[in-house]
């Protein structure tokens, strides 16, 4: 039988690892500024889309504020996809990339 994770389980871990992935300043193409060392970026909306039960997107939505990805707010309200206990909700972020 497949072992099933908590989300919560090793938090510590997957936030030291996204942060490792992830620098917010490259995120946010606003606090770019020109250097010798950095060639120009430019900005790419990328989405994200969490479908699932209501607690798992709620969850994962919280979480991804815990580690400082997006803010609650950022996201939209959670809209029913016509499966039974099934929500969607989505991110639009502006990011930059080379």
């Amino acid at each position: 039988m497949a072992q099933e994770k908590n989300f919560g389980d090793h938090q510590d871990f997957q936030k030291a690892e996204f942060q490792e992935n992830f620098n917010s300043e490259d995120l946010d193409a606003a606090n770019l500024k020109p250097s010798p060392e950095k060639p120009l970026r430019k900005r790419e909306p990328i989405k994200h889309l969490l479908i699932g039960s209501p607690k798992a997107v709620t969850s994962t939505i919280h979480f991804l504020q815990m580690i400082g990805y997006a803010n609650v707010g950022d996201w939209s309200p959670p809209q029913s996809t016509g499966n039974p206990d099934e929500v969607m909700s989505i991110l639009i972020r502006q990011i930059s990339v080379l």
